[in-house]
């Protein structure tokens, strides 16, 4: 993929921020989840931040979230890093010209149990819309690893996702 950056319309910026208002509306994001989302919204997921460029999720420590162990079950880390570079790339596929999004591979490191209050932080936004944008191009798909670091509310890195999404323009 080349560094350099796409051409970003005004239209294209207009849909950005309308996305990132919808998702930051407490009700409208509430009402996604519950229809697109449900075990999303069960167990307490919330969007702390969204820009074109990063997303944060967070996902709390509760009864519904528990382990055995007294920790966070590891698929309520993966539904949370999955979803901050979920709605990057929703984000930009609604940006432009119809195109399809989907997982592809998924990895994980764990390094330290997870209690409390965990954010995931992706930052690749602009990896995805080059992605996207090479695809709307060429008509091809192409796939970005996408990186969710999971952090606990001392700053201590939790667990690193690495998500493998796949994207083609439809025609």
């Amino acid at each position: 993929m080349s560094d350099q950056p796409t051409p970003v319309t005004p239209a294209d910026t207009a849909r950005l921020e309308k996305f990132r208002r919808d998702i930051s509306n407490p009700l409208k994001l509430k009402l996604f989840m519950l229809r697109r989302l449900p075990m999303a919204y069960l167990a307490g997921l919330r969007v702390a931040a969204l820009t074109p460029e990063q997303c944060t999720v967070t996902v709390p420590y509760k009864y519904l979230t528990q382990n055995p162990f007294k920790s966070i079950y590891f698929a309520c880390l993966s539904m949370a890093a999955e979803m901050a570079s979920g709605l990057l790339a929703m984000m930009h596929v609604q940006s432009g010209p119809p195109a399809s999004m989907l997982v592809v591979g998924l990895q994980a490191d764990f390094t330290k149990k997870a209690v409390g209050l965990i954010r995931f932080t992706c930052p690749d936004g602009a990896a995805i819309a080059r992605a996207l944008a090479e695809s709307r191009a060429t008509g091809e798909g192409r796939t970005v690893v996408a990186t969710s670091t999971g952090v606990d509310e001392a700053g201590d890195t939790v667990a690193v996702f690495r998500v493998t999404w796949s994207f083609r323009a439809k025609r």
